[in-house]
């Protein structure tokens, strides 16, 4: 089941009322239950296509096709009953304790006052223990590890109860086992709870792991596919192969000579 799709999508910017894009002309489909990684070298475009996505930035040409079939967004409110983005940098956040982040979700569906119904609190609680943080609900969230605050975080976008979460580099500033941990539960929720994730990173050992499928950005073209796909193609090596270090296909694995 197709959960986004993005038909002859541009992506870029504005100067001078000529556009620019970033790459060429994308078509792709994010489904229910994948977790998908958008990888790319820094300057590729990942972050313009998150943007774009998450209707930051308008698309040059081209449409997205959301979850309830529209291909636009007229109000934040409604966007935010379709996508839950996870940001790296969180920390305008702090003061508050992990429930009340986690709570921040429950935002789109609640009335001006922000009154929260049983409903709303039985999906907040069941988020906090999908992300493994039920234990740290009553802590300030400034208080966190980097790890903890990106489960957090992760949770309060399980609570908005989106079809789709979005994540920008969610494991920079964690430790190996910290990656290693967030991305098996990336894919442990995806799977389990049918939401499609999309995640961009630069921990390639990791995506080829762990991911079901990739979005590779390479030559200002976007590339979509398993592992297996890509290599079949030719394009994960052409990205990863260069000065020293080389993708060892039977392994699935990155050497460095």
């Amino acid at each position: 089941m197709a959960s986004i799709k993005l038909e002859n999508l541009l992506i870029g910017y504005t100067h001078n009322r000529q556009a620019q894009p970033v790459m060429g002309v994308i078509n792709a489909t994010l489904k229910s239950g994948e977790l998908v990684a958008l990888i790319g070298a820094n300057g590729a475009g990942k972050s313009t296509l998150m943007r774009t996505l998450s209707a930051f930035q308008m698309p040059l040409d081209g449409t997205i096709i959301y979850p309830d079939g529209n291909d636009k967004v007229n109000k934040p409110s409604e966007l935010a009953t379709q996508i839950a983005v996870v940001l790296t940098d969180n920390k305008t956040i702090n003061g508050l304790t992990v429930r009340e982040v986690v709570s921040l979700g429950r935002t789109p569906y609640t009335n001006f006052i922000g009154f929260r119904r049983k409903h709303d609190e039985e999906i907040i609680e069941k988020s906090m223990q999908q992300a493994g943080v039920e234990h740290l609900q009553n802590r300030p969230i400034e208080t966190l590890s980097d790890g903890e605050r990106q489960k957090c975080m992760i949770a309060k976008a399980l609570a908005q109860k989106t079809p789709i979460i979005i994540l920008d580099e969610p494991t920079s500033y964690l430790d190996f086992y910290s990656r290693v941990q967030l991305f098996r539960m990336l894919r442990t929720l995806a799977h389990e709870t049918d939401k499609a994730i999309l995640v961009s990173t630069h921990d390639l050992e990791l995506v080829l792991q762990l991911a079901d499928k990739i979005w590779l950005i390479h030559n200002k073209k976007m590339y979509t596919g398993s592992v297996e796909e890509l290599v079949k193609k030719g394009v994960l090596q052409e990205f990863i192969d260069n000065d020293g270090i080389y993708y060892n296909i039977s392994d699935n694995r990155i050497q460095i000579e």
